[in-house]
């Protein structure tokens, strides 16, 4: 009797995840910069001094968190897929024509404005309203990809940094708290394999 080969363990580099992120990121037309200018939109009112710099570094923090890396990833698959016509009818078609009825995308992103509290959701929702920077060449319908959740990704990932930065300012801010250590705890994300 043939002994069946052993499976090979699961194991998944977080650092291949981050990397792939980034890189369909890029791929669909969207870089950190775009994203953190979102961030300076929604945020430059309330601290004047906010840097684009401040901004970059919380889009690179929030893109650090497996959860955002995870929606990202899936987004942009399923958009992919309906660029290609690979869905299930009437899926393919609600994707397709992003469909008003069809919140799954803003689902997904709430996943990842979560990370950073309730702050997020608000943000979130007025980005989506708004539409500003990349957002509009995202949702115009008529220029090619379709973007029915990698539009909704983005604006969740800008809602996140500036949640991120509004967190941190407050923490600044307040007299009572220990501003030694600013960084905020959930942002340490292990580099090597899990």
């Amino acid at each position: 009797m043939e002994s069946k080969p052993s499976k090979v363990p699961y194991n998944l580099s977080s650092l291949n995840v981050e990397q792939a992120t980034r890189e369909w990121l890029l791929k669909r037309g969207v870089t950190i910069l775009e994203i953190a200018d979102i961030v300076m939109f929604l945020q430059k009112s309330y601290y004047p001094s906010l840097t684009i710099e401040e901004c970059v570094e919380s889009v690179e923090k929030v893109l650090l968190k497996r959860e955002v890396q995870n929606a990202v990833l899936t987004g942009i698959q399923l958009d992919i897929l309906a660029e290609e016509g690979k869905l299930i009818s009437p899926l393919q078609e609600m994707i397709e024509n992003d469909e008003g009825l069809y919140g799954v995308d803003e689902i997904l992103a709430f996943a990842i404005v979560n990370v950073y509290g309730s702050i997020g959701f608000t943000n979130y929702g007025y980005v989506d309203k708004l539409k500003p920077g990349v957002l509009a060449r995202l949702n115009d319908k008529s220029i090619g990809p379709i973007h029915t959740f990698f539009d909704d990704i983005v604006g969740a990932i800008a809602a996140a940094a500036s949640s991120r930065i509004a967190h941190g300012k407050y923490k600044e801010q307040d007299p009572a708290v220990d501003t030694t250590n600013t960084e905020l705890p959930e942002d340490d994300e292990p580099k090597q394999p899990m």
